[in-house]
Order: structure tokens, then C-alpha cells, then sequence
């Protein structure tokens, strides 16, 4: 019988979700929605000197602003919690003790000031210590020391950690979803910790203990976390779990935008762009990090932005709802080479998100603002404001502050536009063009447009001589949409009482 999908998505509460984090995050829930599985969230605390307070918080608000509903774990609960490894600390014990008892593990005696000499000793010699099969047999552990030394020393509670004994020499050939076969020698690799003094199990252990009993059918996780593929195999055959493994699939990285090598948190700050879907604020430095959210990103445009990192839909396809992205996702189309960061991209992104929304939606978040400005509006005029605004905007923020002319009458003028378009004959013209404007009743479009183009033809003067001063002396400078629709949106009174305050001040 097949199982059911089961993928995890497992942070470190150790700072802020990096955006790489919530693409992994992305490519589990895609892959679990896909195939009608669950998505779970296990918080990975066993490393508690690099715990960061709120950090778990934050991971949580991030999964939820971004649309990432979590099925079972931190915050949602499930039959096979507790989900915090620090909770589960009770369960990893008897599992290292069962790798030593069936001879895939052992005691390590060793102190860390033993183990810096040792290191020191080979760096001298232009070597790198790895404690492994040829260097373990030399060591203070329980492969060289009687049973006897072994019981004593633990009775009289000397400090020690629990290694994996990984074999001798050992071609291994693994499977890994999007890369194919990946070989290993067991000979390169070293006896990694599985258990350490203070009680807490490492990643390695707590992982591969946590998936099998969750009932994790599919590791989707970063290319960061290929080299420890062979381990984690290992460990599962150690513990007899071959036929439940799950399939692993390693993501490729995000590389720079400029340059090369993964997009680190330093590269958003030093080019001017968020690698955090929300703002974080470092407890320990008070260091600010920007967000997505909190710079005008839709979360659906990140979203749809971090899916196309790495993965294709095989088509020339760019705008993908949620919906569609669960139903195309297969690791398939994930490629294995990096995936190039495009900020620009991710604007664009953002753009086709702000035109794809209703006049309505948009006027509900320029509304927000206006609100809190204590700005009075006519709610049908903001829409029809942002009908004609929003193409030329890639965020609601810059829409806002360039149509915030509608709402409040210009206090200063562009001094480049004044000096350009306010000249000559101007002031005599906008003097004339004035009580034309006092005569016309209807305010319409059309009207005014029929109107004051008359005006123009029969005073032989050109378009641009008229139009260009008149919209200063409206808007402050030479910007936004056309005239018309701008005299007609702010009506008759507000139109003449612009003009009069232009023609005084200019």
C-alpha cells in the first residue's frame, strides 16, 4: 500500500526566516498539496546557544503571510508531537544507545582541548584531523577501552558525546530526487556526533529519529544538506528503517544577484533589497532586517516569485495563483544548478500583482492610508483614482503618494516645472483659462476636454503652451494622469480654488 505524503519543513529558531528557508518551505507545501498530503512544522531547537528569542514566532507569522497553512506541528498540533525538539529531548537517549549496542556507535571520551591539540598537531603538518575509521582506533573511546574503563567512566559522569561508527572504505551509491545518483566514500567522511554531553541530541540524530517517527515520506531540503546524505542513509539502515526511509530531494541554492556565490542576508542590505519575507529586529545586536511585507510586496507576488526559483513549469508561463502552483509542482522541474536572485524580477512581479488587483481591492489599501492620514475621500473616486494609476506603479505605497495630489492641493511647486512651463505669457493665459473654467458647469470629461480644446484652436495656441502650466498650477508639477480626468475627479470648486491659489503664488 502507498503511503501517504508526508513532507516537513524544519527551521532553527536561530534569526530570521531567510528567503531560502521559505522557498524550502514552499516546495514541501507545494509538493504536499500536490499529491493531497500533510505539511508539517517541526521546530529544530537542539543547538541551544544559537537560540534566538522570537524567532520561532517569527518563523510562524512568515509561514502564515505568505499562505503556507501548516497541516500538523508547531501551532497546529497532531498526533505525533510534540513538535519542538527541545520537548522530545526524552526520546533521542535510548535511540543513541541502541546505534551503540547494535555496533554502530560508540562513547568518545575525548575533551575538546584533546581534540584542538590533535587538530593543531595535523594543521602543522599541512593535514586536516577527521576523526574517523583511521584515527578513531588511536582515540579515548569505547572501541579501544575495555567494557570495564568504559562502565567506570560513565559511573563517575566524565563528560562524553556518542558517535556514529561510520564503515570502513564503502563505496556509497544514494538517490537523490532532482539530482539522480550521488556517490560517496565512507572513507572521507568523519564520525559525526550523534549525541552530545549536555544531554541534547545533534541535528543528525533528532532529524532522522523525528522523520521516521512522524512518518516523513519525502526530505525536501536545501543542496547545503547533501553532504550529510550519506550519514542520514546510513543511520536508517543502522536502525533497521530501510524500507520506510523517505526519498530526498536537495533544492539547488539561491546564488547573488551580481557575482557569485548564495544570496546571503548582507547582499540584500549592501544592494538595497529584503532577503526576509517580514521585518526582524536581532534581539541580541538590534540590528533591523527589512521585510517583504513591510516594503509593499503582495505575498502572492513573493510567493509566485520564490516558486520560478528553481523550478519551471515547463511552459513560458510567469503569473501562477497558489491553486495553480499545487497543481503543476512535481520535483521533476526543479533544475540542479542555482538559481540567480533578480530583485528587479521580483518588482516586476509585484507590479503584475498591483494591476491584476480591482479597482476596489486597491481603493480598500490607499483607503487604509488615506484613514490614517485623516484624510477626507469620495470612496468611488479613490477607485476610479486607482483605475487610472495603477499601471504605471509596482507598489500601492508609490501609487498612493503619486495620486496624493487628488486629496490635498498642492502647498509648493516643482521648481524645475515652474521654470519650464510657468513663463512668458503663462500667467496671462492661466488668468483666461481660469474664468473659462469658472463658466464651464459640467465637469465631465468629455465636457471640459470639448471645452477648453475649442479655447485652444480658436486662440491659435498650442496644446502643450496650455496644458503643461495648467497642470502645475492643479497638481505642484508635471505629473500624473490626464488633465481632464484630473479636473473631473476633483470637481469644479476644488479645480477653480487651485487656480486662484497658483495664479496668486507663481
Amino acid at each position: 500500500m502507498e503511503r501517504k505524503v508526508r513532507v516537513r519543513f524544519a527551521p532553527s529558531p536561530t534569526g530570521a526566516l531567510h528567503l531560502g528557508g521559505v522557498r524550502t518551505a514552499l516546495f514541501n507545501y507545494l509538493f504536499a498539496r500536490h499529491y493531497g498530503g500533510d505539511f508539517l512544522l517541526r521546530i529544530e531547537d537542539t543547538d541551544q546557544t544559537r537560540y534566538v528569542p522570537g524567532a520561532e514566532e517569527y518563523i510562524i507569522e512568515s509561514l502564515k503571510w505568505c499562505g503556507l497553512k501548516v497541516d500538523e506541528g508547531v501551532g497546529a498540533g497532531g498526533e505525533y508531537g510534540p513538535y519542538r525538539q527541545s520537548e522530545r529531548k526524552a526520546i533521542y537517549k535510548a535511540y543513541a544507545e541502541q546505534l551503540i549496542a547494535s555496533g554502530n556507535a560508540y562513547y568518545s571520551f575525548d575533551t575538546a582541548e584533546e581534540l584542538d591539540a590533535l587538530r593543531k598537531a595535523c594543521e602543522e603538518q599541512g593535514e586536516t584531523f577527521i576523526y574517523n575509521a583511521r584515527s578513531r582506533k588511536k582515540l579515548k573511546n569505547s572501541l579501544n577501552l575495555s567494557p570495564e574503563e568504559v562502565e567506570k567512566l560513565l559511573n563517575n559522569g566524565t563528560s562524553y558525546v556518542i558517535r556514529f561508527k561510520m564503515p570502513e572504505n564503502e563505496e556509497l551509491c544514494l538517490h537523490d530526487v532532482i539530482r539522480g545518483e550521488v556517490h560517496f566514500n565512507s572513507s572521507l567522511l568523519d564520525d559525526k556526533v550523534l549525541y552530545k554531553s549536555d544531554g541534547m541530541p545533534t541535528y543528525h540524530l533528532a532529524n532522522i529519529v523525528d522523520d521516521h517517527l512522524m512518518k516523513i515520506t519525502h526530505v525536501i531540503r536545501g543542496e547545503e544538506w547533501l553532504p550529510s546524505l550519506p550519514l542520514h542513509v546510513l543511520l536508517y539502515k543502522a536502525f533497521g528503517w530501510e524500507d520506510t526511509m523517505p526519498v530526498f530531494a536537495h533544492l539547488p541554492l539561491i546564488l547573488k544577484p551580481v557575482g557569485n556565490g548564495k544570496l546571503s542576508k548582507r547582499d540584500g542590505n549592501k544592494m538595497g533589497f529584503p532577503v526576509f519575507p517580514m521585518e526582524f529586529t536581532d534581539p541580541a545586536t538590534g540590528e533591523k532586517w527589512h521585510g517583504y511585507k513591510e516594503d509593499g510586496y503582495f505575498p502572492e507576488a513573493f510567493i509566485n516569485m520564490l516558486a520560478l526559483l528553481g523550478w519551471n513549469p515547463g511552459t513560458e508561463q510567469e503569473i501562477f495563483s497558489m491553486q495553480e502552483l499545487c497543481e503543476l509542482f512535481t520535483l521533476d522541474r526543479v533544475k540542479k544548478s542555482g538559481a540567480k536572485f533578480d530583485p528587479e524580477k521580483t518588482k516586476w512581479f509585484n507590479h503584475k500583482y498591483l494591476v491584476a488587483k480591482s479597482d476596489a481591492e486597491l481603493a480598500t489599501l490607499v483607503g487604509e492610508t488615506l484613514t490614517a492620514e485623516q484624510l477626507e475621500f469620495n470612496r468611488s473616486k479613490v477607485e476610479r483614482i486607482c483605475g487610472l494609476m495603477k499601471e504605471r506603479y509596482n507598489f500601492v505605497k508609490d501609487l498612493y503618494e503619486d495620486c496624493r495630489f487628488f486629496f490635498v492641493a498642492p502647498t509648493e511647486y516643482n521648481e524645475k516645472d515652474c521654470k519650464k512651463y510657468w513663463k512668458d505669457d503663462a500667467p496671462v493665459l492661466m488668468k483666461e483659462l481660469l474664468e473659462l473654467l469658472k463658466s464651464i458647469n459640467d465637469y465631465s470629461f468629455q465636457n471640459t476636454e470639448k471645452v477648453i480644446s475649442a479655447w485652444i484652436t480658436e486662440k491659435q495656441l498650442g496644446f502643450g503652451k496650455v496644458m503643461n502650466p495648467f497642470r502645475v498650477a492643479i497638481v505642484g508639477a508635471a505629473k500624473g494622469p490626464h488633465m481632464f480626468d484630473v479636473i473631473e475627479i476633483i470637481g469644479k470648486e476644488e479645480t477653480i480654488r487651485r487656480m486662484e491659489k497658483a495664479i496668486a503664488t507663481l
